[in-house]
């Protein structure tokens, strides 16, 4: 005691403000879906950073991300799992996921009736699950225009499929507005029911099969990213 009072004493430092806070390092390449990986959970980072090397320090409560020594991100630490900011998204990706059920009907509706009609099935149950369809419906108004895509509707609601696989293959086939088959004496059992290739009978076949192969969860709409 009496060499720590007449040496050591002097010496000593007062206590820091704040605590000292553990932080882990490491490294990260910032992937094509703008997330980095850090530990069992993906953060998000700017989307202009893309293929980039960054540091990430992690402590018990954030995750913060650098690039050559400068904060470009920084989130509430996850324990496992996807933390996404959306303003990390290009503008146009930010467009697409603002696309929500509401907007769907009104855009609908600019349509026509009978693509209002379609849109508010799909919508009526499960809209989350369902939206992407939604979306590729409409986007499909890009290429067709209004009027064919709205004859297209209509004529699916007709055979009883208001899908978007069978609105666009209506539309890739043109049919839209060919007449209504002649009854078969099936008592009126939807046109659907007889298979694509009475629906889809004027196209031809290899590009049918190459048209028709996207379905309401992987179809990505035209104008969709």
């Amino acid at each position: 005691m009496a060499v720590f009072e007449a040496i050591e004493a002097e010496t000593l430092l007062p206590l820091p403000p704040t605590a000292f806070v553990l932080a882990r390092w490491s490294t990260a390449v910032v992937g094509p879906d703008i997330h980095v990986k850090v530990g069992r959970t993906l953060y998000s980072v700017p989307w202009k950073l893309i293929g980039r090397r960054v540091d990430v320090r992690s402590t018990a409560t954030m995750v913060q991300v650098f690039l050559d020594g400068d904060l470009v991100k920084t989130h509430v630490a996850l324990e496992q799992g996807k933390r996404t900011d959306r303003s990390d998204y290009p503008p146009e990706k930010i467009a697409f996921q603002m696309r929500t059920p509401v907007w769907c009907r009104t855009q609908a509706s600019e349509v026509g009736d009978a693509c209002r009609t379609v849109v508010d099935q799909l919508l009526e149950v499960n809209a989350l699950y369902r939206l992407r369809a939604a979306q590729g419906i409409l986007g499909l108004k890009k290429k067709y225009g209004d009027a064919r895509l709205e004859a297209a509707c209509a004529r699916a609601i007709t055979v009883g499929d208001p899908s978007y696989r069978t609105i666009k293959g209506i539309l890739i086939a043109g049919t839209e507005t060919d007449p209504e088959p002649e009854s078969s004496g099936d008592a009126g059992a939807a046109a659907f029911l007889h298979g694509p290739k009475r629906l889809f009978a004027s196209v031809a076949p290899s590009e049918t099969a190459d048209e028709l192969h996207d379905d309401q969860v992987h179809g990505e709409a035209e104008g969709s990213i």
